[in-house]
């Protein structure tokens, strides 16, 4: 079982402008990730740990950090996505359209996984985006959190859920 977890990082790890409690249990945590601060908290960070150790589930960083987010990111804070694969605008393609559609679909194609779940906040309003999943169907899990809170523990259980349940 190959399963792959594509994620974005700004509105989703770290999201825009947080206040108050976190939703995770705990207040925001702030660190210095070497070229602008982020809001994070430290139990999303722990279960994203536990996700990346699963057996047969491989993590990619989608992201417009790109590779920024294995280098600061991560150290800043504690995720062990140091040596997750990084998907890249220059490696999306040419043509119209949003860059990451592009490049997830390059990398599905090239890796095969039996199942993807993609979380970005702008999912939701990328209409081209949507249509590739629809015809993925059970193939994918696509989670579009709010970009001012980022992703929920309810929607990350759902991605824990989604990438060790049978297909079919």
């Amino acid at each position: 079982m190959t399963r792959t977890l594509y994620i974005d990082v700004d509105g989703v790890i770290c999201p825009f402008g947080p206040e108050g409690a976190s939703g995770w249990g705990s207040g925001w945590q702030h660190s210095d990730a070497g070229l602008l601060p982020v809001a994070y908290a430290p139990e999303l960070v722990d279960a994203l740990n536990g996700i990346a150790a699963m057996a047969g589930v491989r993590c990619v960083w989608l992201t417009s950090w790109e590779e920024l987010a294995p280098q600061y990111l991560c150290p800043a804070i504690g995720l062990n996505g140091t040596q997750w694969p990084c998907l890249t605008a220059d490696g999306a393609g040419t043509g119209a359209g949003w860059w990451k559609l592009r490049a997830i679909q390059d990398d599905v194609e090239k890796t095969g996984p039996e199942a993807v779940a993609w979380i970005d906040d702008q999912l939701g309003f990328e209409a081209e985006a949507q249509f590739w999943a629809r015809l993925l169907g059970r193939r994918i899990l696509a989670l579009s959190p709010d970009p001012r809170h980022g992703i929920s523990p309810a929607e990350l259980q759902q991605v824990r859920s989604f990438l060790v349940r049978p297909l079919f």
